[in-house]
């Protein structure tokens, strides 16, 4: 009787793992679709400089990408942040997930995973009226489980295929040079990574990679038209403040 108790449990757990292996994975997005475009992407704001790179993008006829934490930096609720996210998507651009508090997702609970993408898909469909169909897992860093729960929130995992250096090290005028070595190599499409929280990238490296982009014909769109996908899973008009605007 021990003995056939022992197995199962045994099989129990078997048919746990294979149900586990069996439940759907996100897709993951490593790359534009989309010839000849490039989506530029921002990473782990929102921050002090996310109007000034809005305003920088529009102004150049080009879109951007932001992907969102909701309390890295600081918290997205405070009025100059909120503000500042509702004014982005408002200008058209994108606005995506980046989990609330850059928490490395590899090491963190099925429910906490799915805790750390529901607290900021809330946060943005309150300020800004828009629901994340993408997400981009702080250090790139995701596994299994973590595809899982992103599936389970109908969101894709988005990754790059270029690092401006930004938050590595990079002076601006390596990060500048990176990207004339890479527009020299004439890719298809390219899929950047930069950081919104670096004043050098908003106010120099920037403006310096939009003129080289364009200059070589690149067409500088959102992450759903690079890939020809939805922005969002859904959108309604922005909320109102109330007391659940905190972090």
């Amino acid at each position: 009787m021990v003995a056939a108790g022992f197995l199962a449990i045994a099989l129990l757990a078997t048919v746990s793992s294979a149900s586990m292996q069996k439940r759907q994975q996100a897709n993951v997005i490593t790359s534009c679709t989309t010839p000849n475009t490039v989506a530029l992407t921002f990473d782990d704001g929102p921050y002090l400089y996310l109007k000034d790179i809005s305003d920088t993008l529009s102004a150049a006829g080009a879109v951007g990408t932001f992907f969102f934490n909701g309390k890295n930096y600081d918290c997205i609720y405070d009025d100059q942040f909120a503000s500042q996210v509702l004014y982005a998507v408002q200008q058209g651009h994108q606005a995506c997930s980046h989990t609330w508090s850059h928490s490395d997702l590899t090491t963190l609970t099925f429910d906490q995973v799915h805790n750390e993408m529901w607290l900021v898909e809330q946060a943005l469909w309150k300020i800004a009226g828009v629901y994340p169909a993408y997400m981009r897992p702080p250090y790139g860093n995701y596994n299994t489980q973590v595809r899982q729960v992103a599936a389970q929130r109908n969101q894709s995992l988005v990754l790059w295929d270029f690092d401006s250096g930004d938050s590595t090290g990079s002076t601006p005028a390596q990060s500048e040079a990176a990207y004339d070595t890479l527009i020299g190599q004439k890719p298809n499409t390219i899929l950047p990574l930069n950081h919104e929280t670096i004043e050098t990238t908003a106010h120099q490296v920037l403006p310096y990679a939009i003129k080289a982009l364009q200059r070589a014909g690149y067409r500088l769109v959102s992450l759903a038209d690079c890939i020809g996908m939805p922005a969002y899973q859904r959108v309604q008009a922005p909320g109102t403040r109330d007391s659940s605007w905190t972090c």
